[in-house]
């Protein structure tokens, strides 16, 4: 299968104003889609409820309006599509890839603090777990659901960063697609976002380019004839002090921007001028 369209996607998370961060990647991920002449679609990750925050949603369209950037077709939102997740969960289902787990993070950590473990990677410990015990724990605990990677090797080319190798079984281990509380992960609905809207290019922060194998892996399980997509993660744009932007912590949103008197057009020269363009 061959690819001649481009089509690139923003899909932020409703948990707070858009910092300056957020907004020069939406930027670079609207330039790319132009200057390739493909679609720009804008999806909404608002599948973690407890995170949401009323009239976030609004509000990062009238940023991204205020900025200059449009998009192509309907905002879709991740909430109204549950039932594709769900779909796509059957499917992993049918092909013995999915199993229940009723581990605590509390007990992911303690397996990964023995000397032999650096880092929380799952352990394995209710993979193998037989009927009647899972019957059992159900009755104390409602499961999270993971899926099993084998120790998969997933190799991609970043368009910035080049050559990314990593095998999963030793970086993570099984992952969770469905949460315990009912709530389908956030690298399940990604991946089914992506395929169902036809994505052919992500460019993103590299913030996240440690969840691109995860999601390689579970698209080529849930639609292996379907050409892989092309990633660009992009370096983060930093505060004065050398930190990561992060709404949690207030960082300069467009509204403050808007409130101090400057324009979008000046907030567009700031952001080239950090990228080298002027």
């Amino acid at each position: 299968m061959t690819r001649s369209t481009y089509t690139g996607r923003y899909a932020p998370s409703p948990s707070g104003d858009l910092h300056l961060g957020n907004l020069r990647t939406a930027l670079l991920a609207w330039l790319h889609a132009r200057l390739h002449q493909g679609q720009f679609l804008l999806r909404i990750e608002d599948l973690d409820t407890p995170r949401v925050v009323e009239g976030s949603a609004d509000q990062i369209l009238r940023d991204l309006e205020w900025l200059g950037l449009d998009w192509d077709g309907p905002v879709v939102y991740q909430s109204r599509r549950t039932d594709l997740y769900q779909a796509a969960l059957d499917e992993l289902q049918g092909q013995h890839r999915v199993f229940e787990c009723f581990c605590s993070r509390k007990d992911i950590q303690a397996a990964a603090s023995a000397p032999h473990g650096k880092t929380a990677v799952y352990p394995g410990t209710c993979a193998r777990l037989s009927r009647a015990a899972r019957m059992r724990k159900r009755n104390i605990k409602a499961p999270a659901i993971r899926v099993r990677v084998d120790n998969e090797k997933i190799e991609f080319r970043d368009q910035c960063y080049g050559l990314y190798q990593e095998w999963l079984g030793e970086s993570c281990g099984d992952f969770v697609v469905k949460r315990s509380d009912g709530l389908f992960a956030y690298q399940l609905a990604v991946v089914v976002d992506d395929l169902e809207q036809g994505v052919t290019d992500v460019v993103r922060g590299v913030d996240l380019i440690e969840s691109t194998a995860r999601q390689i892996y579970l698209a080529q399980l849930l639609a292996p004839q379907q050409p892989p997509i092309r990633y660009t993660h992009v370096p983060l744009l930093l505060d004065p002090d050398g930190r990561r932007m992060a709404k949690r912590d207030g960082s300069a949103s467009a509204a403050q921007w808007r409130e101090s008197g400057k324009t979008a057009e000046a907030l567009v020269s700031q952001f080239a001028g950090s990228l080298g363009l002027l």
